[in-house]
């Protein structure tokens, strides 16, 4: 899945990447390349906590896990 992200130049050097779709997943890095390789691995984490969380509701009294297609 692709998820689109905004590289911010600083104005120290490096850049900032967000991404929009995720609430608070932001990352750095001091190339262009390291910000987008370091926003990956923030997207994966940032998924996999979702994915946890969602688990650990499902299991609970009156939650119940269902998909919708958009």
């Amino acid at each position: 899945m692709n998820y689109p992200v905004l590289l911010e130049e600083n104005e120290d050097g490096g850049y900032t990447v967000t991404c929009p779709a995720l609430p608070g997943c932001i990352s750095e890095g001091d190339t262009v390349e390291d910000a987008l390789a370091n926003i990956r691995e923030a997207i994966a984490l940032y998924l996999r906590a979702i994915q946890k969380e969602n688990t650990l509701l499902s299991k609970q009294k009156g939650y119940h896990l269902a998909e919708v297609a958009v």
